[in-house]
């Protein structure tokens, strides 16, 4: 069967996109720009050229079927033969190809599938293992395509996807900004402008990935570290006592921070972050660095009781790893937490190799109630907070570690003296 397809709607950008794409591709676009929709029908064009499944990937159901499904459908039914599957989100083509969408908040769900097209939508909200521990693996034995699309919204995962292809010749980038496209009249950059501040025109329509993340906790902080220069190679100190600081999880990521305290400074030289491993790992992982351990800081949980032994993992820790090295920080309200990180972040220092930390304190937000469209006073919980809770802990740990020492009162009696 001939299919016409017509692709005269298709807008200048968008037509080098068709003639230049690559096997992996990232298109960094601001808003308004029609990104989804040219990533959409492309994967639909090349479905109609090689029998396969092509798969879209947003944060969410609710993203993916109000952003994608309506047009993927649009194009969908100017194709003969097309069936339209409203429950699972999926087109059928007449050559067998199938197009689904998907959505990101149950990532091991989308293991063992086959596939040849996927599209990231709003890629950095979405959990950073999807695509190299679940994707990448069909993607590289099938030999197949990806795109990445997202306006910027800070240094994260996306960011570093973005800075990978500018170097890289298997990718091809774009970066599109609303002063360079032409695309919006000058009245509607305008009414943007007004409208909003200007961090959030900046991100969503001059793509700039540092853009202050409206309602992230520290976005002051980080800014002024990285104006000063706290972000640095080569921090540890081989003098320095070393401590390590846990946020624990029972059954999702653990983060540990490496910290060392020079005078008022507070210089964090390392991080791990995993998931799925007991503490006979970490204490693995541990040994493997060149460090010598002075203590080891733990939230209050850590004395929680397990059902199935009656036994605390502070018991566990202890018995196995640390048994004089262990202490416990208090509890406290998670906005105690947050205002001690910012009480000690002009003297923080951070090794640049902990990239995901700073990605972590740097998109560390409020949490939104989507259905009142209002903030909450907590944080949300995504792939961000295991490390931003282990510097909440850092924090306090710290207030404890430079905390002067009470003064010994010694009553001596001179007396027999004179």
């Amino acid at each position: 069967m001939n299919i016409n397809v017509d692709l005269s709607f298709l807008r200048n950008w968008q037509k080098e996109f068709f003639k230049k794409a690559k096997r992996f591709n990232v298109l960094v676009v601001h808003r308004r720009a029609w990104k989804t929709t040219v990533s959409i029908s492309y994967v639909l064009y090349k479905a109609l050229q090689s029998k396969g499944f092509y798969w879209y990937i947003s944060p969410t159901y609710k993203q993916s079927k109000a952003i994608a499904w309506d047009i993927l459908k649009k194009f969908a039914r100017e194709i003969p033969q097309t069936v339209i599957n409203e429950s699972e989100l999926q087109i059928t083509l007449f050559n067998g190809s199938k197009i689904r969408l998907f959505w990101a908040d149950n990532p091991d769900s989308l293991r063992w599938l086959d596939l040849r097209w996927v599209i990231f939508d709003e890629y950095a909200q979405q959990p950073h293992v999807i695509y190299s521990e679940i994707v990448f693996p069909m993607i590289n034995a099938n030999n197949w395509w990806v795109i990445w699309i997202w306006t910027p919204k800070g240094r994260n995962a996306f960011h570093r996807l973005y800075q990978k292809s500018l170097t890289d010749e298997k990718y091809h980038w774009i970066l599109l900004k609303a002063s360079d496209s032409k695309l919006l009249t000058e009245e509607q950059i305008e009414q943007a402008r007004q409208e909003m501040t200007d961090d959030e025109y900046n991100q969503e329509y001059e793509c700039s990935f540092d853009a202050a993340i409206k309602w992230a906790y520290y976005r002051k902080e980080i800014e002024q570290a990285r104006n000063e220069w706290r972000f640095k190679a080569w921090l540890f100190d081989p003098i320095l006592d070393v401590y390590t600081v846990w946020d624990l999880w029972m059954s999702d990521y653990m983060a540990i921070l490496f910290i060392q305290i020079n005078g008022n400074e507070i210089r964090i030289i390392d991080s791990i972050q995993h998931n799925w491993e007991g503490f006979q790992y970490y204490k693995a992982e541990l040994d493997k660095k060149p460090y010598n351990y002075t203590a080891h800081y733990f939230p209050h949980d850590i004395e929680v009781r397990e059902l199935s032994t009656w036994a605390s993992r502070l018991e566990t820790v202890r018995d196995l790893f640390w048994s004089d090295k262990v202490y416990i920080l208090p509890k406290l309200q998670v906005i105690d937490w947050i205002n001690a990180v910012r009480r000690c972040f002009n003297n923080v220092w951070i090794d640049e190799k902990n990239i995901d930390l700073i990605e972590a304190l740097t998109n560390y937000r409020q949490k939104l109630d989507e259905k009142r469209d209002v903030f909450l006073n907590r944080p949300e919980h995504d792939e961000y907070s295991h490390l931003a809770d282990a510097m909440r802990y850092t924090a306090i740990a710290y207030e404890q570690l430079v905390k002067p020492r009470v003064d010994i009162n010694l009553n001596i009696d001179f007396s027999d003296l004179v």
